[in-house]
């Protein structure tokens, strides 16, 4: 049997998939028209940009991207997937006809989607609880369509007709582990984005921030000729009970910063103060050496370090701080 090509979601939650059983797989974006006439992508972009003015740049880009893909990419004899949530069960079909716009088809049902393709369903299933926890996150994502790989398409193929087990072994549970893992590192980097693209004032309110989440009162001082202190943090507020932490914040994310650099820092300092020197573009050799034989304690808080500090407490960030990164929490299985 050939191997299953593409993945097509039963609309949001999968509440199209009794639709999707008579005999089609469709998708959305109607206010787009009919494809028919459109001979690249090029021209379903241009499309898309007036029929979605709005639409932020990136998620317009994967949206043209999927659409061209359904219009273009997807050919009779291919095998599809979509998934039933409700019976946690794959369906599995072949194309049996070219792309068509009707807007009758599903109306009475969804109005929104009259993009479509005749599939011709098997009528065995292929239960979720079956695959291995690497599949179930590959076949997860929230897109409308994507490519299945190899790997994935032999497993769903492997298990067509079987009857339901839940499987819990140790294989398993590593799989899990990796997919972890690998959600926190993704998340990580997707913040690190996130950092590099606000302002240098926001990176000096944002370092304010954090320390407020620590327990310090902090003040942001104002703009001048000698900006060697950015933000002072400490008990009071004022400055005047210890730890009195100074911080400087040099938002430049392809400049490292020199020990040059951190001796100027260091030297308007004085006795009883502590030090926090943030850079996004983080530090030369030298200049964490001069940081570790500073006789003032000093840390250094590059980007990875800053990120890790911003997970770790935002959930006692103030509405300042997570105004300038709003992130959200994802629960995870625990085992």
């Amino acid at each position: 049997m050939s191997e299953i090509k593409w993945l097509v979601r039963a609309g949001r939650g999968g509440h199209l998939i009794e639709e999707f059983s008579r005999g089609f797989i469709a998708i959305g974006w109607h206010e787009l028209g009919d494809l028919r006439p459109a001979t690249s992508q090029d021209e379903i972009r241009d499309r898309y940009n007036r029929a979605y003015p709005g639409e932020r740049p990136g998620r317009a880009r994967q949206n043209v991207s999927m659409i061209y893909k359904f219009r273009f990419a997807f050919e009779v004899g291919q095998k599809v997937v979509t998934y039933d949530p409700e019976n946690r069960e794959y369906h599995i079909g072949s194309i049996t006809g070219d792309y068509y716009h009707d807007t009758n088809e599903i109306a009475d049902e969804i109005s929104d989607y009259a993009h479509l393709r005749r599939v011709d369903w098997l009528s065995d299933r292929v239960n979720r609880d079956l695959l291995s926890t690497s599949s179930r996150n590959s076949l997860g994502g929230i897109q409308t369509l994507f490519s299945v790989n190899e790997e994935v398409s032999t497993e769903l193929l492997s298990h067509l007709g079987a009857p339901a087990a839940l499987e819990n072994s140790e294989m398993d549970d590593d799989g899990l582990d990796e997919i972890r893992e690998d959600t926190v590192a993704r998340a990580h980097e997707l913040i690190k984005d996130k950092l590099l693209k606000i302002s240098a004032d926001e990176m000096e309110q944002l370092s304010a921030a954090i320390l407020r989440a620590m327990g310090y009162k902090t003040r942001v001082m104002p703009k001048g000729p000698d900006r060697g202190v950015d933000v002072i943090a400490s008990p009071d507020g004022l400055a005047l009970e210890e730890p009195r932490i100074k911080v400087q914040v040099k938002h430049r994310p392809r400049t490292s910063i020199g020990s040059d650099d951190i001796r100027c820092f260091l030297g308007g300092l004085r006795e009883g103060d502590k030090a926090l020197y943030v850079s996004s573009g983080g530090f030369t050799r030298e200049a964490k050496y001069e940081a570790d034989r500073s006789i003032i304690p000093l840390t250094l808080l590059a980007l990875d370090e800053l990120a890790d500090l911003v997970v770790s407490h935002y959930e006692s960030f103030d509405i300042e701080g997570r105004v300038l990164i709003p992130l959200v929490k994802v629960f995870f299985p625990a085992e």
